[in-house]
């Protein structure tokens, strides 16, 4: 039983609330539950698993913690064992999405679409603490891989310009890009991309939230096979 805040367990998981240090490490840490469950049932094997009460005094787990409600447990995972570069018939591309509940959310969405996520540099981690309880487990079921991997051809989402979404032609492999909210995709990725789409809005609405457009995109591409 730890019975020290200066145990190296906890120290460990401490350390872990930086973003240079996960990178560093190459490891994260998940709180909760359901998520750790959900790492487990994917086959990851955890770094180290605290049960409050069993392994560590609860106000010393609680003192790690990033929650609000201090979790009863927390697991620590490698990076390297998430899911990397497989590519699947439809994903979505993200260019500088900053927000971690935003990268989460879309992880999310992937899962339920069988979809594969992209991320640029300046992206949210989506193993930071925010994002993980967003994607709500599905971190360790959606493959994720570096922008510039996601294969054509590439349907940038706008928010005016090009066709609209339910007049593209979606072929059996789409890459569906999104730029952060206040930005959207820029000029130089726009250039790379094979087509541009909007989603129609009603009138005097500027955008749709980065999340729900990426939603709206999936169900769309998996609409249009029947699923």
């Amino acid at each position: 039983m730890i019975t020290s805040a200066a145990n190296p367990r906890l120290k460990l998981i401490r350390r872990l609330q930086s973003v240079v240090q996960r990178r560093r490490l190459g490891l994260f840490a998940v709180e909760g539950e359901d998520l750790v469950q959900a790492g487990l049932a994917a086959g990851l094997e955890p770094v180290d698993l605290l049960t409050a009460g069993e392994d560590v005094e609860p106000k010393l787990l609680a003192g790690v913690s990033e929650l609000a409600h201090p979790p009863r447990v927390i697991g620590v995972f490698r990076r390297a064992d998430l899911l990397h570069d497989e590519i699947r018939s439809v994903g979505l591309a993200l260019w500088q999405v900053a927000d971690p509940g935003n990268v989460g959310t879309l992880i999310r969405t992937a899962d339920a679409f069988g979809a594969f996520v992209a991320l640029s540099d300046g992206c949210a981690d989506p193993t930071s603490s925010k994002a993980l309880r967003a994607s709500a487990g599905a971190i360790f079921r959606v493959p994720l891989s570096e922008f510039d991997n996601a294969p054509a051809p590439r349907i940038a989402l706008v928010p005016q310009g090009g066709a609209p979404l339910a007049e593209v032609d979606l072929r059996e492999r789409v890459t569906f890009v999104l730029g952060a909210e206040r930005d959207g995709v820029p000029a130089e990725i726009l250039e790379r991309c094979d087509a541009t789409a909007w989603i129609p809005m009603a009138a005097g609405v500027e955008s749709l939230n980065v999340a729900v457009a990426g939603a709206i995109a999936l169900y769309e591409y998996t609409r249009r096979r029947g699923a």
